[in-house]
C-alpha cells in the first residue's frame, strides 16, 4: 500500500508540472487519470471498511446468541 501511495505522489507531482504546459489534451487524460487512481483508492478502502465491520457484526451477533 505504501507503494501506490508513493507512485500516485509521484504521478500527481509530474502531473502538477506537466499542468503548466499548454498541452490542453494530455491535460484532461491526466486529470481523467487521477480520478480513477482517487476511485480505486476509495472503492479500496470501502472493501476493507466493509470487510472488518462484517466480520465485527458477526463476532457481535455470535456473542448475543
Amino acid at each position: 500500500m505504501l507503494m501506490f501511495i508513493s507512485y500516485a505522489q509521484t504521478f500527481l507531482t509530474r502531473a502538477a508540472a506537466r499542468r503548466e504546459r499548454s498541452d490542453r489534451g494530455a491535460t484532461a487524460v491526466e486529470y481523467g487519470l487521477m480520478v480513477a487512481l482517487i476511485a480505486i483508492v476509495i472503492i479500496a478502502g470501502v472493501t476493507l471498511l466493509g470487510t472488518n465491520l462484517l466480520a465485527l457484526f458477526n463476532n457481535i451477533a455470535g456473542k448475543l446468541k
